[in-house]
């Protein structure tokens, strides 16, 4: 049995002492003590004795209480701000769930056998004082401790007062009893109970954070993070290393049910429990006025930024979050101290708070050690991908790259722009944060490319390169959910876009961009004023990105100026000559069987047709498509054959045929 257990039951021994007394009480003068019936009618006989008793009084147990050894109710009185009174009510009513003696005691004093938990009346008595006392019943209004703490409810609200039964939830009792599992309720709600890890020098080296974890009395705080959950993991890190407990909540829902049993289990747990909340953008008003109660550390993390109408009373903490600031390479570098490589160029995409770094890490050794090979950069990628993935499947379609620069016909300038842009996407922290070089006007951090080129000439295939040297998933805006009829619709849309593309990593593709990143106009009807104000939107959010997007364009002069003093990089994709055109040939059959003497059939074709890489590819499709067809290599009449096609396709002339060529 434990101390908590030991030390109740010697409370409850004490109580029935006076229950016993109270039934010799009731028995000395009851006629109707001895029939078997009573309790469920009231005889004549019975009703007149109720008239004529005096009220009761029952002195409250004579000496003071010295509490035993792990006595949980006295660090419970304290915890939820309990009086004496308070104490005798709460043990009144929760007797029955430990000792089912009192349910047949109970039964007897409400003179109903049915009724065997303490009414309020009888928890009164019990404790000295009746029903009738103003101070006694207000300690079970509604706003009292042990009502709006969760410690007690009153049930049968349809009866008065004094008849309504007293019941304590399982939570309570149990905890009383010494078990300190998390409510179940909460478990459900997606609350983890995190336990302390003292000495943890690493987990405080934010300062806001090691400020709110050692702050000297309990604080209220709304921290906006600039990515989700990356202030949340910091200030849950920097709490546990002081060595204080944590209820982490991700809500779906803020639902100020949920608020008040995470309140409930801070105080049962004690003055040093935290409880750190990551906000949903669903108004947490109700949420945040419940749990923002003054006697507990909480902190509310988001994005958004913080509404004083959620919690006007309450002396919320309005603050930044700063651990996203600087890049957590340190965390990277402490959890995997045996990576062998550039562990900053690896992680350099990823904008991940210490917490998440943690996580990352900890799935790359896994994955690792499921595979049973040392951590690699494959390892890394994954796992960081997989908690930084973004959810924009409504408006656009995601590609997982399974490309490489080996995969690119290009000259050598556009190619090293490529590789600039990555390189740009890898180490923006550093230069824009650590060295300062980022301009005012609250512009992001964000890294926009534009690529411009005839169709065809590789473009998105390029966007994918990036995106899978970078090691993230590259989504493919679709303008047909985004663009809209209804005015201001479009611009909500991009907004919803950029917003989830600022708060995960990812590389956001806007194919086609001059749909929507056009020239401005001059106004000469209201459709053009509101098409100008589309443009005057993106130009602005593009100011204070912080995503890696890429725009993508067949004609380099539809794009508005002002786009083009903000994008990072142009990327010009040239038509390609005769010796690329030659090199793509090879590059696109380089897995087909091919008959002998084709290199040279390659070369040629690449001087007749003037087909960009796209063509290339569709038209060495076609050639494989034939072969397959007959069941043997690729033969050069094939290659000529899906080069005719494409330049049909195109309505171009088919070289050394007098009209347009007909398969």
């Amino acid at each position: 049995m434990s101390e908590a257990a030991r030390a109740l039951l010697h409370r409850l021994e004490r109580l029935r002492t006076s229950v016993a007394a109270l039934v010799a009480a009731r028995s000395a003068d009851d006629p109707t003590a001895g029939d078997p019936l009573r309790g469920l009618y009231i005889s004549p006989e019975t009703a007149t004795r109720i008239v004529n008793a005096p009220a009761p009084q029952l002195p409250a147990p004579d000496g003071p209480f010295t509490p035993e050894p792990g006595d949980r109710l006295t660090a419970v009185a304290a915890g939820f701000g309990l009086t004496v009174l308070d104490e005798l009510i709460l043990l009144a009513a929760l007797a029955p769930d430990v000792d089912r003696r009192f349910e047949q005691l109970y039964g007897y004093l409400n003179d109903d056998v049915g009724r065997r938990r303490a009414s309020v009346a009888l928890a009164l008595e019990l404790a000295g004082t009746g029903s009738y006392d103003p101070v006694a019943r207000g300690r079970l209004h509604p706003a009292a401790p042990l009502v709006d703490g969760g410690l007690i409810v009153v049930e049968d609200e349809d009866r008065p007062l004094p008849g309504r039964a007293l019941r304590v939830p399982e939570r309570v009792v149990a905890h009383l009893l010494g078990d300190d599992t998390l409510d179940g309720q909460l478990g459900d709600a997606r609350v983890e109970l995190l336990a302390p890890v003292p000495g943890d020098e690493s987990a405080t080296a934010d300062g806001l954070a090691a400020r709110i974890a050692h702050s000297p009395r309990p604080v209220a705080v709304h921290l906006r993070e600039r990515r989700a959950g990356s202030g949340a993991d910091a200030v849950t890190a920097a709490l546990r290393g002081a060595g204080r407990p944590v209820l982490h909540h991700r809500p779906e829902r803020a639902e100020a049910a949920t608020a008040r049993l995470l309140l409930r289990e801070a105080r049962l747990r004690g003055a040093g429990t935290a409880v750190v909340v990551e906000l949903p953008q669903d108004q947490p008003g109700p949420y945040v006025r419940e749990l923002a109660a003054g006697d507990v550390t909480v902190v509310f993390a988001g994005t958004e930024p913080y509404d004083p109408g959620w919690a006007p009373d309450a002396g919320l903490l309005a603050l930044e979050d700063t651990a996203a600031e600087t890049a957590p390479l340190a965390a990277w570098s402490e959890e995997l101290p045996s990576y062998e490589g550039d562990l900053a160029d690896a992680v350099g995409p990823y904008r991940l708070g210490a917490g998440q770094v943690r996580r990352a890490a900890r799935g790359a050794r896994a994955l690792a050690g499921f595979e049973g090979v040392p951590v690699g950069l494959g390892h890394v990628q994954k796992s960081a991908r997989l908690l930084s993935a973004p959810l924009l499947d409504k408006h656009a379609r995601r590609v997982r790259p399974a490309v490489g620069f080996g995969d690119l016909v290009l000259p050598d300038e556009p190619l090293a722009l490529l590789h600039e842009l990555a390189g740009r996407a890898r180490h923006r922290d550093r230069v824009l944060g650590e060295w300062r070089l980022r301009t005012g006007g609250g512009r992001g951090r964000g890294v926009v490319a534009l690529f411009a080129g005839d169709s065809g000439t590789g473009k998105t295939l390029a966007a994918e390169v990036v995106a899978g040297e970078l090691g993230l998933d590259l989504y493919v805006v679709d303008l047909s959910s985004v663009v809209d009829k209804y005015v201001g619709e479009t611009e909500k849309n991009l907004e919803r876009i950029f917003s989830e593309a600022d708060r995960t990593d990812s590389v956001l593709l806007f194919d086609e961009a001059d749909a929507v990143f056009g020239k401005r106009s001059e106004v000469k009807s209201s459709h053009d004023r509101y098409a100008n104000l589309e443009s005057a939107y993106l130009l602005q959010r593009l100011e204070a990105f912080d995503g890696i997007a890429v725009l993508t364009t067949n004609l380099r002069a539809n794009i508005d100026e002002a786009f083009t003093r903000r994008l990072d990089l142009v990327v010009d994709f040239p038509f390609p000559d005769v010796e690329l055109r030659a090199t793509l040939w090879r590059a696109c059959l380089a897995g087909v069987p091919q008959e002998a003497g084709l290199e040279a059939e390659l070369d040629a074709c690449a001087k007749e047709f003037e087909l960009a890489g796209g063509a290339v590819r569709s038209a060495a499709v076609t050639a494989g498509y034939l072969a397959a067809g007959r069941g043997s290599p690729v033969t050069a009449e094939d290659v000529r054959t899906g080069a005719r096609r494409e330049y049909v396709k195109s309505g171009r002339l088919v070289p050394g045929v007098g009209a347009a060529w007909t398969p």
